[in-house]
């Protein structure tokens, strides 16, 4: 480990209160449980830091774990949640005064904030709510869709204000699934990166592999794109297409310069599961399009696929 990395730990574990120290660390979670056990948090701050060093050290920390730390203690020391939630109500509140605003944390920073909304003639209706999860350590927040399209500002700008932030904006990533949303954005899934690429022409040409070595292909090009774990849950994709037919002027073929567009929707209950197993089934061939295994790695499950400039016809890019 590089000395410049092992001192900037050593500073930022001086900097946390010593009774702080070990939940810190455990919600950085680059040390294990067992390596934590390892620690006298009762010694003085300087020997608590040597030992955390020591630990990283053995753990090859580099420093975007360094300042990962750092990030957690300062936004645990700035975030004031007795604030955040003044903020949030005196804000929505002065916006639409018949609304019920009601606030409960939970383990891993999480606050859920339910909203019940009225007009200004009619009261809060409790059955019909609106429910936020905010993680304070973190810059995203969970809104469920049953927030109407009139409130939905007047929430985000409460969200915005209460949190410091200066703006939000929309992922396009959906799911039923907090659980599985969390997990995504939070990079708590690990999904391998595609590395497979296809064979030149003159080998998919040769003879056919025999069905043990095409099943495994089929299983290394599989691990490749998904990964060795459970997926994310997540009960749908959509994809939009819009790009313009091509043909020689002097032919004149095509007249007609508006751009086709077509939209395809994907739905299942498990979706990335399913699509993980059209392969080995062998109802798709290995490996799958990467607009497809792409979903976990770009967070997104709304897609729009133009055409680049300056390739060629038929040639088409997800931005």
């Amino acid at each position: 480990m590089d000395e410049t990395v092992a001192e900037y730990i050593r500073r930022t574990v001086l900097k946390i209160p010593r009774d702080e120290i070990k939940t810190m660390l455990q919600k950085w979670g680059f040390l294990s449980e067992k390596q934590l056990q390892t620690i006298n948090f009762h010694q003085i701050k300087e020997n608590v830091s040597q030992d955390v060093v020591q630990l990283c050290e053995a753990n090859s920390a580099d420093i975007k774990q360094a300042a990962v730390l750092d990030i957690i203690w300062e936004e645990t020391e700035i975030f004031d949640l007795t604030d955040f939630k003044k903020k949030f109500k005196r804000r929505l509140q002065s916006a639409l005064k018949n609304v019920t605003i009601s606030f409960r944390e939970y383990e891993d920073n999480a606050i859920w904030i339910r909203v019940a909304w009225g007009t200004p003639y009619t009261k809060p209706n409790q059955y019909k709510t609106s429910y936020v999860v905010y993680h304070s350590q973190t810059p995203y927040v969970f809104i469920s869709a049953s927030v109407l399209k009139s409130n939905l500002p007047l929430l985000c700008q409460a969200l915005v204000l209460a949190s410091n932030y200066h703006d939000i904006r929309e992922m396009e990533l959906r799911s039923h699934s907090l659980n599985s949303l969390k997990d995504i954005v939070f990079k708590r899934y690990s999904q391998n990166f595609q590395t497979y690429h296809p064979r030149p022409l003159q080998e998919r040409n040769a003879a056919p592999e025999s069905g043990t070595n095409e099943k495994e292909r089929i299983q290394r090009v599989n691990r490749e794109a998904f990964g060795d774990g459970p997926q994310p849950k997540l009960e749908f994709a959509q994809y939009k297409l819009e790009t313009m037919f091509k043909s020689d002027p002097k032919m004149d073929v095509l007249d007609k310069k508006e751009p086709f567009r077509c939209l395809v929707k994907f739905y299942s209950p498990h979706l990335l599961e399913s699509l993980k197993s059209l392969a080995p089934a062998g109802m798709a061939d290995a490996p799958l399009s990467p607009l497809l295994t792409c979903i976990p790695q770009k967070a997104r499950n709304y897609f729009k696929i133009r055409e680049k400039k300056g390739l060629f016809p038929g040639s088409f890019v997800s931005p």
